[in-house]
């Protein structure tokens, strides 16, 4: 794995999995486009479960468990198997337990504020969440000089159309998308039609 979660996918893959039987497919179709890395979220009830499936039956990609909002999450997710962690906020008892264990992770700022907070953690990679709807590239662009250490992975709001603009930015490196696995697609099981969308997004690197 690279030092930096950021620098393994130029665009991350947010995923929602709403049945188990779907993520393994799901996940060998981003890596044979090109993006070896998914972050599944803990939005459903099997959610844990597909992150066991895909970790046990997909060696090739860097699975990993987003919306990590308890203390308690951080531990589960770990335990199934995911190998980095990403919450949608910060608090000093997720920070922590997401610390613990010894995962890399992205906690999800959204103001200055939060940012020099996790930074003072010694933690320099975070997520602007959302981003479209606090500032997005323009935020991005106005904080990177005061607080040069930190670096973003923008999620929320970015679309295929919109994702290299947030890449050019010194600070990004890398963009969370929901695009590449519409749900459209994931009901029909055209597997073929992520992988054409993944091998776009890997393109922007």
């Amino acid at each position: 794995m690279p030092a930096d979660l950021l620098d393994v996918v130029p665009v991350l893959p947010v995923v929602v999995v709403h049945r188990v039987d779907d993520a393994v497919p799901i996940a060998r179709a981003l890596v044979a486009g090109g993006l070896p890395a998914i972050e599944l979220t803990l939005r459903t009830p099997v959610a844990l479960d597909a992150i066991a499936a895909v970790a046990a039956e997909v060696p090739d990609i860097l699975v990993g468990a987003g919306t990590i909002v308890t203390p308690g999450q951080a531990k589960e997710a770990a335990d199934a198997g995911a190998r980095f962690l990403v919450s949608p906020g910060s608090t000093p008892s997720l920070l922590s337990a997401m610390t613990e264990t010894g995962l890399p992770f992205l906690p999800g700022v959204s103001t200055v504020s939060e940012v020099l907070s996790v930074l003072e953690t010694g933690q320099t990679s975070m997520k602007l969440f959302p981003a479209e709807a606090v500032g997005g590239r323009a935020l991005l662009s106005s904080i990177a000089s005061p607080v040069p250490a930190a670096r973003f992975c923008p999620t929320g709001g970015i679309t295929a159309a919109t994702a290299a603009s947030y890449l050019a930015l010194a600070n990004v490196g890398c963009v969370g998308g929901s695009w590449l696995t519409p749900g459209d697609l994931v009901a029909a099981r055209d597997w073929d039609g992520i992988t054409a969308l993944a091998r776009e997004a890997a393109a922007l690197r």
